[in-house]
């Protein structure tokens, strides 16, 4: 009798003890499962106020421009010689002195692109390519020099460079001058004399348009603007519509206008980039050589005229100090 006694008593409390680990385990299942739904509604709510707080800044597409955004990227990744590309950029590595000019840091270029500046400013406002020239290799040569004497170790000169930046600059002027210009964005027209060569066609009047782009001169009713980027709804997307001058993206622009059907808009403002290494946006795309954009708007407003103020250029550090874009609002 004591030994059945025993063995209820050992048998109760063997069925207690299951009993007590399996609530244990249950209350540390439900614990687990608070705390993981407990951190996806704060995360939730973190998103929310983050998108809240950043409302202002979104810029809002629609359907038809996302659409036409996803296509244009489809297309340039089809139509982008990858290796061509590549070797391209081998080529210019090593027979350009590319690499001079990347290792230069931005802040001794910014520094450098406002001092040209400074010295075109001081020109007259009518001077031609040949003085722009002329005041621009006369910088290049003074910078030189005094690049090579801080570089020596050039004790009592006063200079805004370091002898490192120094040392760097003097190799960019002497190999990559030509491509520290366009990184910059700085291009200065080569001076045509057409009445030494009397190869100018009859009829056709000077403009600083002709010294300037590449391709035919710009009839007048395209207002060509050189440094200038205005904004606008795209009537036709420039990341896949390439024009070989300022002169043909104009004429694209008038002809669009001419030929929109009823209800579509119309074009009045055609915007190119004329340098081949491509034009500077502060979108997610990378805009290249001859890319024509052609927009409509009733009240054109500039993006950009002339150059980036220093703020701009302090949040936005791939900047480059001249507007390269070059704009124009037809007549309609």
């Amino acid at each position: 009798m004591a030994r059945e006694g025993r063995a209820k008593w050992g048998g109760f409390g063997s069925g207690s003890g299951q009993g007590q680990c399996s609530y244990k385990r249950i209350t540390l299942i439900v614990c687990s499962v608070n705390i993981v739904i407990a951190l996806y509604v704060l995360r939730h709510l973190y998103a929310s106020l983050y998108i809240y707080s950043n409302k202002d800044n979104v810029v809002k597409y629609t359907p038809d421009q996302i659409r036409k955004m996803e296509e244009s990227m489809k297309i340039r990744r089809a139509s982008e010689p990858v290796e061509l590309v590549k070797l391209v950029k081998q080529l210019k590595h090593e027979f350009s002195g590319e690499e001079s000019v990347a290792e230069l840091p931005q802040a001794v270029k910014h520094k450098i692109t406002d001092e040209i500046l400074q010295r075109l400013r001081s020109l007259r406002p009518n001077a031609n390519a040949s003085e722009q020239q002329e005041v621009v290799e006369t910088w290049r040569k003074e910078k030189l020099k005094e690049a090579k004497m801080l570089a020596l170790g050039g004790e009592g000169l006063k200079s805004t460079l370091s002898q490192e930046e120094a040392g760097m600059l003097v190799k960019t002027l002497e190999s990559s001058w030509a491509m520290l210009l366009e990184d910059i964005g700085l291009w200065i027209p080569t001076e045509i004399n057409n009445k030494e060569h009397d190869d100018k066609p009859e009829g056709v009047e000077d403009t600083d348009e002709d010294q300037i782009l590449a391709g035919r001169p710009l009839p007048p009713e395209c207002r060509a603007e050189l440094h200038t980027d205005y904004d606008g709804a795209a009537v036709r997307w420039g990341l896949t519509h390439r024009k070989e001058s300022a002169a043909d993206c104009c004429q694209a622009c008038l002809d669009q206008a001419k030929h929109a059907k009823p209800g579509e808009k119309k074009c009045n403002i055609w915007v190119y980039c004329p340098l081949e290494g491509g034009c500077y946006s502060p979108d997610i795309y990378e805009h290249k050589h001859m890319e024509c954009w052609l927009k409509a708007s009733e009240k054109p407003r500039l993006n950009f005229k002339d150059s980036y103020s220093e703020a701009y250029r302090n949040s936005h550090p791939t900047a480059p100090v001249i507007v390269p874009w070059v704009s124009g609002v037809v007549s309609v």
